[in-house]
């Protein structure tokens, strides 16, 4: 049995499965890369996965696909900064004191429970703040 296999391990047989066997190293050494490169770049602890996938080569990729996050840090840093933004564009309007609705900047009464929200200009009939000693648009003082 040994003759035969001796036979059959002719130099371009084996430099063949050595080519396969570099083939299969050079697959893991890029796995290992794509996991440490992609985890850094979705914010995950890249360290864990770049473990799991040197324990478990080929599995652990797989693994490593099903588990990481599905957004990219910046995109969800992005987003983060984004939703910051609406909510500070929403909260310079305001709020109705009484029953909390959203107030625009140039509303004078709520148009939910019809509260008084801001005071109107005796001239040109703008919405004024509070605490406004002149009116901005026209210079009429108020009182």
């Amino acid at each position: 049995m040994m003759e035969y296999i001796q036979e059959l391990m002719t130099p371009q047989v084996m430099f063949v499965i050595y080519l396969f066997i570099a083939f299969i190293v050079a697959l893991y050494v890029l796995s290992v890369v794509y996991v440490f490169i992609d985890a850094r770049r979705r914010g995950s602890q890249y360290f864990w996965a770049w473990g799991l996938l040197a324990l478990i080569p080929f599995v652990g990729l797989i693994a490593y696909n099903v588990l990481r996050p599905s957004t990219y840090l910046a995109d969800r840093e992005e987003q983060e900064l984004d939703m910051a933004l609406r909510e500070r564009q929403l909260a310079q309007y305001g709020t109705c004191p009484r029953c909390g609705s959203p107030i625009e900047k140039d509303f004078v009464v709520c148009p939910v429970c019809n509260t008084q929200v801001r005071n109107v200009c005796p001239s040109c009939h703008r919405p004024l703040d509070a605490h406004w000693k002149v009116c901005p648009y026209c210079r009429t003082h108020i009182q």
